[in-house]
């Protein structure tokens, strides 16, 4: 695999020489901890085929992303939701701007052949995961136009178990025979336990494709049907197709009553639960299946099925709500985050307690979101939480597993360790480097950058 820029270069990974993160959210000031997610990663990491436009040898005037290539943080759910038109590149983040200059002739490429590549990638501070989303723009679309959702089709999900997204950091992608020239990927790392995603554009130079691209669609999916049906959602399962190369996902189209048919979601697998619909109508559902090459099988028969009565009194729980754990934790506050619970018309709360020790439970919060600040703790003391979700009914879910977690020690005598740039660190966290004390700004994952130390997003001096 070869690397080209407009004019030829050699192709080498690079990091960045000062890592800046981004703090996306603002909720969180008690703590001083930054918003959900702490500009995690970009493609171009070890065992990578392929380099992201804005960690690209070759690519110049690029503004302050070359300072943060993790850093490309937006909405998750494209294409139904993300950035804005026009700026996917740049996930809508004005700072980052100039990545959505779009030509012919403006990025670097990377040269690959159809087949089979390797998109690693670089976390800095990597979130539990749902999954990847690979968009490759569709035959004929304009490069110098800017991106637009519409010149994106799936290429390929790669499913993930809602842990650390570095224990899956290597995904095997396949570029499609039918593809030659300039083309661009959009990878799309989905966060599990926030509602972001990172954008990462790849610019590819395809050539050397098979003589017989492949032109076969799969076959179309068999028996829709609902697992369970409620007042406001319905749990669509149904059997998968098969294809000669291999099926990558699914098409999902909805339609009330009698009316069209529109794209509802794309899914990696065989089952979804569509939610937020209206009591007592009538809905019909049909499911595609879509392989590598963007082939689409016929639809499948049309579902139909008809929601519940709004009149019959609200009696189920929502699910446990799961993952409960900590994403910094400082000598006198710990952030919590869970994974969303599920319920057949709406979570609207999450009540969170908390133990000392091995003391009683007692309540503590109740919040709208998945995640909870705990503040005015003691320092190097140990801390029991649970959580359990409400509906508007008022009906509780059952209590989540217990996190136990202890605070940080808040002071001490003796110098603090030595820096090391390959370590974690949490908000709070103190080091010495050359001389001087530096404490951590917020929780991050060191890459081996030495730079870092200097990054005041990262570490600031003490006294």
């Amino acid at each position: 695999m070869r690397t080209t820029t407009r004019a030829r270069t050699t192709r080498r990974r690079r990091g960045p020489t000062l890592a800046v993160a981004m703090a996306v959210a603002t909720g969180l000031a008690m703590l001083g901890i930054a918003g959900p997610a702490f500009a995690h990663g970009w493609i171009g990491g070890s065992g990578s085929d392929l380099i992201a436009r804005q960690a690209m040898p070759g690519n110049s005037d690029i503004g302050l992303v070359k300072w943060e290539p993790q850093s490309l943080e937006a909405t998750g759910g494209f294409p139904e939701t993300g950035p804005a038109d026009g700026k996917i590149a740049s996930a809508g983040i004005a700072q980052f701007s100039e990545l959505d200059v779009q030509s012919a002739t403006r990025w670097a490429k990377n040269e690959v052949s159809p087949g089979p590549h390797r998109f690693g990638w670089t976390y800095t501070a990597p979130h539990r995961t749902a999954e990847w989303r690979y968009f490759i723009t569709k035959r004929g679309w304009d490069p110098n136009r800017p991106l637009e959702r519409s010149s994106f089709e799936l290429l390929q999900v790669v499913a993930h178990d809602h842990s650390a997204a570095n224990t899956n950091p290597v995904h095997t992608i396949t570029i499609p025979g039918d593809r030659s020239g300039y083309h661009i990927v959009l990878a799309v790392w989905e966060v599990y336990d926030t509602p972001n995603a990172f954008y990462n554009v790849v610019d590819l130079d395809i050539s050397g494709g098979p003589s017989t691209p492949d032109t076969t669609a799969p076959t179309a999916p068999s028996a829709v049907h609902s697992m369970a049906t409620t007042a406001s959602s319905v749990e669509l399962m149904w059997d998968a197709s098969t294809d000669d190369v291999g099926v990558t996902g699914y098409r999902v189209e909805r339609a009330t009553g009698s009316g069209a048919f529109a794209q509802l979601k794309a899914v990696p697998g065989t089952s979804t639960l569509d939610t937020g619909l209206a009591a007592s109508t009538t809905y019909r559902y049909r499911v595609a299946a879509l392989d590598a090459a963007g082939n689409a099988s016929a639809w499948s028969p049309v579902f139909q099925v008809t929601t519940g009565s709004a009149d019959l009194p609200d009696t189920s729980s929502p699910t446990v709500p799961a993952d409960l754990h900590s994403m910094s934790t400082t000598a006198s506050g710990v952030e919590l985050m869970w994974s969303p619970a599920m319920d057949d018309r709406d979570v609207v709360a999450y009540r969170v307690e908390r133990a000392t020790g091995s003391g009683a439970f007692g309540q503590v919060a109740q919040v709208a979101v998945a995640r909870h600040v705990d503040t005015g703790l003691s320092a190097a003391t140990a801390y029991r939480y649970r959580v359990a979700a409400v509906d508007a009914a008022g009906n509780v879910s059952a209590w989540s597993a217990v996190f136990s977690v202890t605070t940080a020690n808040g002071g001490g005598t003796g110098s603090p360790p030595a820096w090391n740039p390959s370590a974690a660190y949490a908000k709070g966290d103190r080091v010495s480097h050359g001389g001087a004390v530096y404490e951590a700004v917020q929780a991050h994952q060191g890459v081996g950058d030495p730079s870092w130390i200097s990054a005041r997003s990262l570490w600031a001096p003490v006294g």
